[in-house]
């Protein structure tokens, strides 16, 4: 029963529960930088360089193989570059954002770092002795 009970303490900690709310977040920002990179940046690209379709950008190692009535034996064995490079967009711009990200939250904590926090309030005791004193200079 120990173990479960270890188990449970380690999985409803807030840091367990904080990584698996990232990798959500994080699959689902995925799926839109995806989207942003094959549907709006790769393809002005491609045009510029020629009406590219870098989904298509593959070099064939082996060729398919049909049979007599034209149907496909074996598929062709290609290395498909295009997605590749997609692939080195989509990280270049999910990197890019998260170095803004903590860029911003560490510029933040420098300055909640910067700003010196102000001195304690002496006890009422010492408040006390200090008025003690000035009285005291004051008679004399």
């Amino acid at each position: 029963m120990g173990m479960l009970k270890e188990f449970k303490e380690f999985a409803v900690k807030g840091n367990v529960v904080d990584l698996a709310v990232a990798v959500i977040i994080g699959g689902a920002f995925g799926k839109i930088v995806s989207s942003f990179v094959n549907d709006i940046v790769m393809p002005p690209i491609g045009l510029m360089i020629g009406g590219v379709d870098f989904k298509n950008l593959v070099v064939v190692l082996k060729e398919a193989v049909l049979n007599d009535a034209g149907e496909v034996v074996t598929e062709a064995v290609t290395l498909n570059y295009g997605s590749f490079i997609q692939n080195i967009v989509d990280f270049t711009i999910i990197a890019f954002v998260i170095f803004l990200a903590v860029k911003a939250i560490n510029s933040t904590k420098k300055k909640e770092e910067a700003a010196p926090a102000p001195p304690p309030a002496p006890p009422k005791s010492e408040v006390l002795l200090e008025e003690i004193r000035d009285l005291l200079k004051k008679d004399n």
